[in-house]
């Protein structure tokens, strides 16, 4: 009930969200009608709609996505039409002459000659368009649905997050219907009024046609109503608080995706200057249910008594993961003698981070030198409560955790925190605080200013923006063809793969994957073919050798090869961030693709 509430608040939000401006039209432009004919059936119909849309997306695969394409297309030009309708009375009554003869025949049946089913029709086209921003809480929603199955409860809790937007566009509404009367009673402005909707509605398509509300509004509005869902989320669900009443907490990915926006930093009580004492948030759970331990001998809540903690929930083919290790390296060299302990815990996400060998190999690789817990049964997850990759638990020396942070940024207040925790602990003549850390490679920032490609996985359980003239076939072998063209974040395959739940496995030499991307970075998370044998591959930015911009694990004619589980830094453009095609060709057969990330 907590969560459903909590949905409800986070959906009652969007009205304040820019990534709402593209609906509005279609609300207002029933006003003409009483509300309780007009209004509220569109909403609710825009509101049961995008329930089920927003489940079977989260849960159903790429068949879910293609069937809410289609959806899409099929309420743009619906809405048009009534825009054009209400721009023009003549068009109108050439479009709706089919329907005034349904009408009357349904009056004859029901008696009822002010029917709402045109509203209700409106409202599930507009529950196919709506895209509301993937802020902190629709994303929780949204990854708990993807890892966890379908059920009642997911759709619930999307119902509970449509019916707060609706709340809020319903006041917007009434509130509004005073001065749409008041135009509407004027000599010669019902006219008008009917002609500026028109000119709206027809806006509103338009804008969604070129994709604005998944792409300029959607950055414009994560400042809007993130730090404000965020902030809920730290007051009603913190970190250590028990399980709600389904069970263990939904657990998700500031990795994931859902449009790219969860990895903004989501900060706890340590933000601000931390001039009071950091609050405590409750004890750190045990550490038991780790089926390995890299760096150190098994470590225990009590034998770290006296230490000041810091646990790191990572996993070594997320990107956010990687760019947080720099500082944590550095806080590690330089308060370890202090009384500082970071522990890193690797709860996988695919598969083959399960592996102990492969975990060991990238630990290695990536000069981590601190405590490493192997947590493949997410035992330590579950006792933290934990939902993200990366997040960070800061404890106290008396075992008490006193501040976290979830995904990237907040160092400066991460080290601080630190430092406030060692002195508490009676930590003498510590180093100077730094806000520099040493970043190569795919561990350097991103450049969020410029990212508008999210995180899209390659196997169908959660595939998005998949488009191709066949439909996949799930975990059997099948014939892809790129088309002549792809808008910006749709992507495609090329050849014969075999497409599974997790990953795409190539099926010869020869066979691409094509994505239209905007970012800085381009990362791919790839596997060797059975048996481990390397797949060369080459990479192409619009069809030309990448040059300049080519990334940490391609040269300049684009050239690479996969040879271990890992994530790949592909591409990393030099000057003017642009929307490119990006082609990866294997040459050898049995490469396996999972998911696309972007900096």
């Amino acid at each position: 009930m907590l969560l459903a509430a909590i949905a409800f608040l986070g959906g009652a939000l969007t009205i304040i969200s820019p990534c709402i401006l593209p609906v509005l039209p279609f609300v207002f432009a029933r006003q003409d009608r009483s509300f309780a004919r007009g209004t509220l059936p569109l909403l609710a119909g825009m509101a049961v709609t995008f329930a089920l849309i927003a489940t079977l997306a989260a849960v159903g695969g790429a068949w879910a996505v293609r069937l809410n394409a289609y959806g899409r297309v099929l309420a743009l030009l619906l809405l048009a039409a009534f825009g054009v309708a209400l721009l023009s009375k003549r068009v109108a009554d050439w479009i709706a002459r089919p329907f005034v003869a349904l009408g009357n025949r349904l009056v004859a049946s029901t008696g009822q000659a002010d029917s709402v089913l045109p509203s209700a029709v409106l409202g599930v086209a507009t529950g196919f368009l709506w895209a509301p921003c993937a802020g902190p809480i629709l994303g929780l929603i949204l990854t708990g649905a993807a890892i966890s199955g379908p059920s009642a409860h997911t759709t619930l809790l999307l119902f509970a997050y449509a019916l707060g937007a609706i709340s809020s566009l319903a006041l917007a509404t009434l509130a509004g219907a005073r001065i749409f009367r008041a135009f509407k009673s004027s000599l010669g402005a019902a006219d008008w009024v009917r002609r500026a909707l028109g000119v709206a509605v027809l806006a509103g398509v338009t804008a969604i046609a070129l994709g604005w509300d998944t792409g300029l509004l959607t950055r414009l509005s994560f400042a809007s109503t993130n730090r404000v869902e965020q902030s809920l989320l730290a007051a009603v669900h913190p970190p250590g608080s028990a399980p709600d009443e389904h069970g263990a907490a939904m657990t998700g990915s500031m990795s994931g995706a859902m449009t790219g926006a969860m990895t903004g930093a989501m900060t706890g009580a340590m933000t601000g200057a931390l001039s009071a004492a950091p609050p405590v948030e409750g004890e750190m759970p045990p550490l038991s249910g780790a089926v390995a331990w890299l760096n150190s001998p098994p470590l225990s809540s009590q034998q770290l008594r006296g230490k000041v903690v810091l646990i790191d929930f990572w996993t070594y083919s997320c990107i956010n993961c990687l760019r947080t290790l720099p500082y944590l390296r550095a806080w590690y060299e330089r308060y370890k003698d202090h009384g500082l302990v970071i522990i890193g815990v690797h709860a996988p996400e695919f598969a083959f981070e399960k592996e102990e060998a492969n975990v060991r190999r990238a630990v290695r690789d990536l000069q981590i030198q601190y405590p490493v817990a192997i947590d493949n049964d997410y035992a330590i997850w579950r006792a933290f409560n934990n939902e993200y990759w990366p997040a960070h638990y800061f404890v106290d020396a008396t075992g008490r955790i006193r501040g976290h942070h979830f995904g990237e940024g907040g160092y400066d207040e991460s080290e601080r925190l630190i430092r406030v925790l060692l002195t508490e602990a009676g930590a003498q003549d510590l180093p100077p605080a730094s806000a520099v850390a040493r970043a190569q490679g795919i561990e350097v920032a991103p450049d969020d200013a410029d990212v508008r490609s999210p995180e899209t996985y390659v196997g169908y359980e959660r595939a998005s923006n998949f488009v191709s003239p066949v439909a996949v076939v799930q975990d059997k072998a099948a014939l892809y063809q790129v088309p002549g063209s792809l808008q910006l974040n749709q992507w495609s395959l090329g050849g014969t793969w075999t497409v599974g739940a997790e990953f795409a496995q190539s099926q010869a030499g020869g066979d691409r994957i094509v994505f239209r991307f905007h970012a800085r970075d381009l990362h791919l998370v790839l596997a060797p073919g059975t048996g481990g044998q390397a797949v060369r591959f080459r990479v192409t930015l619009d069809g030309h050798e990448p040059g300049a911009d080519h990334g940490a694990d391609t040269d300049a004619h684009g050239n690479g090869s996969v040879q271990e589980q890992r994530l790949y830094q592909l591409i990393r453009q030099s000057g003017a961030i642009q929307d490119h095609t990006f082609t990866i060709e294997f040459l050898d057969a049995g490469v396996r693709a999972y998911s696309f990330t972007f900096g």
